[in-house]
């Protein structure tokens, strides 16, 4: 008997990881799934684990204040960490000692992603290095208000922000449905300007 390769989502699909089809992905099933993974392995201070859901919030909001991005940027940035929704949140230590399987099956998965909502299959270079430093800004921000990391450590893993303050981000852990609400109704959001700029041009 050959081992199962696909997941049952809530919505009914099931998702093959290893040949993802764009047409399994739902959004109702990412945003349910990105709010019930805890980043940092769980290891962070308050009441309710800080989600993936809640952490890709951050991150597009800290991408589109230090950006002048379009919609389809924003979505890109939002879904930076999407196919976690499958694969879970690997913390980077554990990611450098697996090695390149993971890397491959969150490519395609990504991929999937993105396409069946429109978006190019792979992230530009410049774009993916644009995100790239929000998430970093953002993983600072958790290390440091949420993971127990001192300043100093901080730093040195993931850089000094510049520009963005606690102030502006919405880091305060809040309950899985909560998260799970805010993320699809920021995503609505910005499918709503896409398709503006859509008609428009």
């Amino acid at each position: 008997m050959s081992a199962r390769a696909w997941q049952r989502m809530l919505s009914g699909r099931r998702l093959d990881l290893l040949d993802p089809s764009p047409l399994d992905v739902e959004l109702v099933d990412i945003a349910h799934g990105l709010a019930r993974v805890a980043r940092w392995n769980g290891q962070t201070d308050g009441e309710h684990a800080f989600s993936v859901a809640q952490h890709s919030l951050v991150v597009e909001e800290i991408f589109r204040r230090q950006n002048n991005c379009s919609p389809e940027d924003c979505q890109m940035a939002l879904l930076h960490d999407a196919a976690e929704y499958v694969i879970g949140d690997m913390i980077s230590p554990f990611k450098a000692v697996v090695g390149g399987g993971y890397k491959t099956v969150e490519a395609r998965l990504e991929s999937a992603i993105h396409l069946r909502f429109g978006l190019p299959a792979i992230t530009a270079p410049e774009l993916k290095d644009r995100i790239k430093k929000a998430d970093q800004i953002a993983a600072y921000f958790e290390a440091t208000l949420l993971a127990g990391f001192s300043l100093p450590e901080a730093r040195k893993f993931f850089g000094q922000p510049r520009g963005i303050t606690r102030e502006m981000i919405p880091i305060v852990p809040v309950p899985a449905m909560e998260a799970q609400r805010l993320f699809a109704a920021r995503f609505a959001e910005i499918e709503a300007e896409r398709a503006t700029i859509g008609v428009v041009s």
